[in-house]
């Protein structure tokens, strides 16, 4: 199992798109590459990660009600306009795991996490967050997904 470390996070304004539907249907691609245009239009600052802020866990809900909010950072005064909104993430204490595999593995890497804030006396405390650390690539014919995932915690 991938090391999971107790972490605080600073705030952080992003610029996002709302999605509802399967999170392995995201057309993230699309997403991301709006966010960083509307950037560029807006005169606004991005940061290097993009991220996803998973509103639902998949064990709760049918697939095509998921939500889900894929963003970026954003430095400066941004307005929102369009599809593109933006909002500020407070400061939280979030429990993180590194995951580096194919896609149908996130459901692995998210049960390890949720088993080890468990046995480490948290509770999860908000939905997760998933900072995109590497784009995706080719390994061994298989497609590898680099991200950071975050769950607010406190201790129970």
């Amino acid at each position: 199992m991938a090391k999971v470390n107790v972490e605080k996070r600073e705030p952080q304004t992003i610029a996002y798109i709302e999605h509802t539907g399967a999170y392995s249907e995201v057309p993230f691609q699309e997403y991301t590459e709006r966010l960083y245009g509307w950037a560029k239009e807006n005169k606004v600052r991005p940061g290097f990660y993009p991220l996803g802020i998973y509103l639902d866990s998949p064990e709760q809900r049918p697939p095509d009600e998921l939500r889900c909010e894929i963003g970026i950072p954003v430095y400066g005064e941004p307005s929102p306009s369009g599809d593109v909104k933006v909002k500020e993430i407070p400061a939280m204490e979030v429990a993180t795991i590194k995951h580096a595999a194919p896609a149908d593995d996130y459901a692995k890497t998210y049960e390890a996490l949720g088993m080890w804030i468990e046995e480490q006396g948290y509770e999860w405390a908000g939905p997760a967050i998933e900072t995109y650390t590497k784009k995706p690539e080719m390994v061994e014919g298989q497609l590898i997904h680099y991200a950071k995932i975050q769950a607010p915690v406190q201790k129970k």
